[in-house]
This record gives structure tokens, sequence and C-alpha cells, in this order.
């Protein structure tokens, strides 16, 4: 079966594609249901999703049971067996460009990791030096992994830096000066030969672990990526916001003090400037020397080191008051911390808390909940896939 990825033409409600396309998106998202959850969650009849069903395993989109591969076609009658995607159906690329390394992964239609691949990149990497690195890394992931090319839905990227949703192009403030103005979905895509999407980190971070991790169930989420820089993510509904033209998620460019250090990206005072890892260390390298690094900042924090507490307590304190204004605009009821910095998460929480209780509403503050990302260092990577599977939904289209 080849499988496309394309956007979602207009249907009718109710229509055979539809209903479909709805299965499969309930069984991304939500993992294993049976005939009679499906039934209930679609507001359909049981009939329907047993021709739904078995049109379905026909074409080898899903298979019943714990057995994968072996059980037989879903029958009617048994509406208490789970389904799910067929793991062997497709495959996705998913593709992080941090600052200093590209990950790559290669997951299945059951969200199972095949195979992972990573490299590091300099700092100021050359663009596309990084991107013939990570169609490199592609290839010999999918050959690790086994997966025929013919089987590969798409690739998903991130980057750490505004995306236009308006022309794919690279903004400003991003992760190295050669990127800006690239188109890198057209050209990874020319030198994979797949179709590419390419969206901001703190964007994917976000779908991931609202899907997989700490932001299950949430109505809105904000997941704010601490690392070298500061990206983050807004998913309301389950869906992404990215505003009219896909920078609606740059908090790490708040500005928060105007007589503040000039950012990279040409204001003063961003809360980049405050609380990125590259910030945190410059107060402490002058005590700690050059070769002070972020493992060290939160090594020593972790083991009470009152220089290290120090810094990482100042930063969630203006975290915690950026966040208020997020919580005063959007009202989330979720707030996730991912990135390098996440393992300093119970240092971090109770400034941040704190400055959130004290500068945000009151009914906002006792909605919202703030915790760790579950899904670490994967997760934007893990996010690219989760793009490509939204965008892929008619799995069961012919080519």
């Amino acid at each position: 079966m080849r499988v496309h990825l394309m956007d979602v033409a207009a249907q009718q409600p109710g229509t055979r594609t539809e209903n479909h396309e709805r299965v499969i998106e309930l069984l991304r998202t939500r993992g294993p249901l049976t005939r009679a959850e499906l039934a209930r969650l679609l507001d359909v009849s049981r009939a329907t999703i047993s021709n739904v069903v078995g049109a379905l395993y026909r074409d080898g989109v899903i298979v019943e049971g714990a057995d994968a591969g072996t059980a037989g076609p879903p029958r009617q009658g048994r509406p208490g067996t789970p389904l799910t995607l067929n793991p062997s159906a497709g495959a996705v690329v998913g593709i992080d460009f941090g600052h200093t390394h590209v990950r790559v992964i290669v997951a299945d239609l059951a969200h199972t990791v095949l195979t992972e691949q990573c490299r590091e990149l300099e700092r100021d990497h050359d663009a596309r030096e990084s991107l013939e690195t990570a169609a490199a890394l592609a290839e010999e992931a999918l050959t690790a992994a086994g997966v025929d090319r013919g089987k590969v839905l798409g690739v998903g990227a991130g980057l750490p830096g505004p995306v236009s949703t308006l022309t794919g192009t690279i903004g400003p403030s991003s992760i190295a000066p050669s990127w800006v103005g690239l188109r890198p979905a057209d050209e990874l895509g020319a030198l994979l030969g797949l179709p590419v999407i390419v969206d901001n980190v703190g964007n994917l971070g976000a779908l991931a672990e609202v899907t997989w991790g700490a932001g299950r169930g949430a109505q809105v989420a904000v997941y704010v990526k601490l690392g070298t820089g500061v990206g983050a993510g807004f998913v309301m509904g389950g869906r992404l916001f990215r505003g009219s033209c896909g920078t609606a998620a740059e908090f790490g460019h708040l500005t928060i003090d105007p007589a503040g250090a000039v950012c990279r990206c040409g204001n003063r005072g961003c809360l980049e400037t405050c609380v990125s890892l590259p910030a945190l260390l410059a107060q402490l390298r002058t005590r700690q020397g050059p070769g002070f690094t972020a493992d060290d900042l939160i090594r020593r924090a972790l083991d009470g080191d009152r220089a290290c507490v120090r810094v990482l307590t100042d930063a969630g304190h203006r975290l915690g008051s950026a966040l208020a204004v997020l919580g005063n605009l959007l009202n989330p009821d979720r707030v996730i911390i991912g990135g390098d910095l996440a393992a300093a998460f119970d240092i971090l929480l109770p400034p941040l808390r704190s400055a959130l209780e004290r500068d945000a509403l009151p009914f906002a503050v006792a909605q919202v909940s703030v915790c760790k990302g579950q899904l670490g260092e994967r997760a934007v990577a893990l996010g690219s896939v989760v793009t490509v599977l939204h965008a892929s939904a008619r799995l069961a289209g012919r080519g």
C-alpha cells in the first residue's frame, strides 16, 4: 500500500471517506479503541463503525487485538476487542535540528520508535551542510529500521526559529544565521525525494507532549522548551495555534526588561536573555571557569551549590512572571516545561509558581498545573512524527 501525504479535502459530514479519516485519527491520537468506543466518540451507529473497520482492515490500515498482523479480519459481534493502526502500514521520519545537534528517528504508525540516529553540529553550523547531514542520517535510519521507502508517509523536521506558514522560509533569530531565508522543506525534500513538513521546535515539542506525554487531556496546553534558546508551543483543543503566519509562540522574545541585554533578535531584554542556558552559564563562568557546562550547572545545583541554585531560582522567577502574561491571555490548564533545563525542574518550580501566583489573575492561576515534560530529548523528533501523521489524514489513499 502506498500512502500519500496530503491535506484533507473538504468533506461532507458522515461521508465514507470522512468516517475512515476520523477513525484513523482517533486510533492515532488515543491508541487502541474498541468498536463501541469508536461509535460513541464519533456519534455514529455500530453498523457504520463495522463497515468502516472492515474496509480499513482490507486496506491493511488497522489490525485487531494484541496479535498485530496475525489476528483475523474484524468481525461483527466482538465489540470489546481493541483495534489499532497497523504498524507495518507505513513509517515516518522525524528530524530535530538543534543548535548543536541533529537527531533523526523512524517511527511506525503505532508510534513505536524503530531506530534513532544523532550527530553533533557546530554551534554556528552551515545550514545546507546540516541538511545534507540530516538526509544522510535519515537514509541510514531507514536502512537500519528495514523500512521500504515506498511505505514512508513523509518527513517532519523541527527548527529552533520562526517558520513562516505562508512561505516556508526561516525568519531571523533562528538556529544559525545561515538558515535565515531558506526553505528547508524544499531543500530537504529534494535531498530525500520525500515530502517534508518543517515547523518550529516549540510547536513540535508541544504536539508530542499533548499526544503522548505530560499534556495528554489538556484543553489549553503551553509547552516551554528551555535550552540554548527559549521556544514554546500553544495547543488549544488538540490543535496547534500558530497565528497568522506561524510566529504565535515566539515566547523567548517576549520583552521583560526594556533596559536589559541585547538579544540575538535585535531587541533588548527578551526572556531568552535571562533564562536561556547561555545566559545562565555566563553568570557563572567568571567563578567556575570557561569550561563550565549546562550539565555542570544542573548537577551542581541539584547537589546544593548555592551559586548554581541562585541562578536557576532567579530564572524560575523570570519565567514565572512571563508565564503569568500567557496565563492571563490564554488561560491554559497545563504548562509543560521541556528542554535541557527541565532536568532542574524541581529547583525551577517553586520560584516559577510563586511568580505565576503573584502576577497572574487568581482564576487563571487556579486552573493551571505546571509539570515537567515526559518525552525528554526525543520530544521534538516525536513531534515531527506527529505533524506528519496529522497531515497524512488519508492513510487509505492509493497511489
